[in-house]
């Protein structure tokens, strides 16, 4: 096989290369070797890969023959248990090697996926960049001297280079939306509870969820398709699906209504660039040139970013209390850890938490005027490699915050919200917009988000590397 010809392949999506592996156009240790070759060649200028498990990713190719996702090479985060390997949160003092598959992995086995390596991810991925002590910095497939966003920044990097057709990510606060919107991918957060956390857990007092980085719709609706479902013990559980998300991203939604906002929510001192703002403005357009009818709506997002910030320093605080060596953390992770316990102390948290619900129910009172929230994907295209790394927390928190402003509200009400990319800027950059629905609408996201494709395609453009 040429190098054009494993690009090709690559590049052609979990959904085709599921297809030809069930045809038997293609043997799943070919698309193993496949991607081991492109992760050889190319991560070394990308920094994706924590490590790669070769010998387990070909035995279990020789074994891989049916299911949606058959014979498809996927990588993993860095935070998703994967039995036989240690689960690192970016850190360079971590747990002992993992006994049993997550939950949400185990169902991508089952349906035929192989996990060929961990991607890295920022320190307990508090940040939206990707650098770390332990790991280095991991650059952005479109240009190297800029991030490909955090947390989830590893994974993203290995789809958009082309290295796995798809990976897995998690999202406490943007943190697949972020990285979708940097790299030119499509990043479903799904509602609160729709993907199972076990056995980690809840992340971040309810803050984080599990989906996947695609490069196109289907294939972020296939990812789900097979991820989703809880079991018990579960934290939390989202509204019950019984449909296929696939088949959801292949059907014309129907006439919307749709809001349309670019507010910075309070607490956030940021402005959108120009770059941005006209993405939104011609997302917006097209939209209502469907048919849909466009309505100007800012969110009555009042001070929950007060919680949110309450609730993700306390989280990150609690996550740092199972970090066997805390004297190994980086100084910005241990300042924020230190400022959840003193910023928000167990009084603190029973109180934020017990709020949560009723600022939720107040935001979502726009969703009983309309279906569909659509937003700015981000501030700015993506920020230089190494973000706020290296830096103590105020300054790393003050550029996340510029540059992040409208994913993380969503973490708070749990609502599901999905990045798509929206051309280019001036950089040269991926653009993007992001779409928030009602809790339990990841349905209907997708069939908007697959109906933006089809009239505005964008899974044919690669970065130049």
């Amino acid at each position: 096989m040429t190098a054009t010809a494993d690009a090709e392949l690559v590049f052609s999506g979990p959904s085709a290369i599921a297809e030809r592996v069930r045809a038997g156009d293609v043997h799943p240790r070919e698309l193993v070797e496949l991607c081991l070759r492109r992760i050889e060649a190319l991560n070394p200028r990308v920094n994706a890969f924590r490590v790669t498990m070769a010998d387990q990713a070909l035995a279990e190719a020789e074994l891989m023959s049916d299911g949606p996702l058959a014979g498809v090479p996927v990588a993993i985060k860095d935070d998703l248990p994967v039995a036989g390997q240690a689960m690192t949160w970016g850190s360079r003092s971590h747990g002992p090697t993992q006994h049993e598959d997550a939950e949400a992995l185990r169902r991508l086995r089952a349906a035929g996926a192989i996990p060929i390596g961990i991607t890295n991810v920022p320190e307990l991925m508090i940040f939206p960049w990707t650098a770390s002590e332990a790991n280095g910095i991991t650059r952005n497939p479109w240009k190297l001297e800029r991030t490909p966003g955090g947390s989830s920044g590893g994974s993203a990097a290995a789809v958009a280079a082309g290295l796995v057709p798809a990976a897995t990510g998690s999202d406490g606060g943007g943190s697949i939306r972020i990285p979708a919107a940097c790299c030119g991918l499509v990043g479903m957060k799904p509602t609160r509870g729709r993907v199972s956390s076990h056995p980690v857990g809840e992340g971040w007092l309810g803050l984080s969820v599990y989906g996947a980085l695609a490069r196109t719709v289907k294939d972020s609706a296939l990812m789900l398709d097979v991820m989703h479902g809880s079991v018990p013990g579960d934290a939390d559980s989202a509204p019950p699906f019984e449909g296929s998300y696939a088949q959801a991203a292949s059907r014309d939604p129907g006439r919307l209504r749709i809001a349309v906002s670019r507010k910075i929510p309070p607490g956030f001192i940021t402005s959108v660039s120009s770059d941005q703002r006209s993405a939104w403005e011609r997302i917006g357009k097209l939209l209502g040139d469907l048919g849909h009818e466009m309505v100007e709506r800012d969110p009555p997002y009042g001070l929950a970013s007060l919680g949110f910030t309450q609730l993700w320093l306390r989280g990150i605080y609690e996550q740092s209390l199972a970090v066997p060596d805390r004297s190994l953390l980086e100084r910005s992770t241990r300042q924020m850890a230190a400022a959840g316990r003193t910023l928000v102390p167990p009084r603190r948290r029973d109180k934020v938490l017990a709020s949560r619900g009723p600022a939720t129910a107040r935001i979502l009172e726009l969703w009983q005027q309309v279906d569909v929230l659509l937003t700015p994907g981000l501030a700015t295209t993506a920020i230089a490699a190494e973000g706020g790394y290296g830096h103590g927390a105020p300054i790393a928190f003050n550029r996340a915050s510029r540059f992040t402003p409208f994913t993380p509200l969503f973490n708070y009400t749990g609502q599901p919200a999905i990045a798509l990319p929206a051309g280019f800027g001036s950089d040269g950059l991926p653009l993007g917009v992001q779409l928030v629905g009602r809790p339990g609408a990841e349905d209907v996201l997708y069939s908007l988000a697959g109906q933006i494709e089809t009239a505005q395609p964008w899974a044919g453009e690669r970065p130049p590397l």
